[in-house]
């Protein structure tokens, strides 16, 4: 049986996930309901579930704060949450996977089958990658180390980016641009994923400063600069630009 413990602050979601989890029939045993990060920790630290239903957005924090007070614990987690750019798309090809309010009942029950069948291990890397994002866009910039220092990038301002050699160029709307000595890879993770997509290997791009997508391998930007589009990342690119 798989113990579990819900921390959502919204009682009648919290009633609303209980009645469809037994209803599943997935041998679950729910061992409590918190709608605190307080609370939350309490509970885990005695009751040491197995999963954890986990909002993203709590009374006093939000789910990184429980989940710093309880790296000694070990359980898999399933987050829930309201707001679709909290919840990377990429996660549901990873070990971590999500929920958007309201809940339903297929998404739960698939998301249930995965955090039972995944091992563990898998998520420390991406439950950094959400944390990364979440900070991020609740400042909505990102701090580059410099040579010189610290340059701020705001999201906003910041174009796209270009690697090239271990190295990346941040180009702004402002004509200005800034080279970091990382590799695009490293950077990724901290952009959010609803406003900045991988069009190459070598390319970042704001969606927000696409003018058009040229089928022949090419986004326009409004400035009228060409970045190309990789035959790997071409369906994703134009799923986002359509959707997103």
């Amino acid at each position: 049986m798989t113990k579990a413990l819900i921390v959502e602050d919204e009682l009648y979601i919290r009633k609303g996930l209980l009645s469809m989890i037994e209803s599943l029939d997935k041998d679950i045993n729910i061992l409590g309901e918190c709608e605190s990060v307080k609370d939350a920790v309490t509970v885990a630290k005695a009751c040491k579930p197995d999963l954890i239903f986990l909002d993203i957005n709590l009374k006093d924090g939000n789910a990184f704060d429980f989940l710093e007070q309880t790296s000694a614990l070990t359980f898999k987690i399933i987050f829930i949450t309201a707001y679709e750019q909290y919840a990377l798309q990429a996660l549901k090809n990873g070990a971590v996977d999500y929920i958007l309010k309201p809940v339903d009942i297929t998404e739960l029950e698939n998301a249930i089958d995965k955090a039972i069948n995944i091992d563990i291990s898998q998520q420390k890397e991406q439950l950094q990658i959400v944390k990364n994002q979440l900070i991020n866009r609740q400042k909505n910039k990102l701090v580059l180390r410099l040579q010189e220092g610290f340059q701020v990038i705001n999201f906003d301002s910041l174009i796209y980016c270009k690697s090239d050699k271990g190295y990346t160029t941040f180009y702004l709307s402002d004509g200005k641009s800034y080279m970091a000595s990382k590799p695009i890879k490293e950077f990724e993770s901290q952009l959010p994923n609803e406003r900045f997509i991988r069009t190459h290997q070598s390319f970042m791009v704001n969606l927000d400063y696409v003018d058009k997508y040229d089928k022949n391998g090419y986004v326009i930007l409004k400035s009228g600069e060409k970045i190309p589009v990789s035959s790997r990342k071409k369906d994703e690119f134009v799923s986002k630009l359509l959707n997103g």
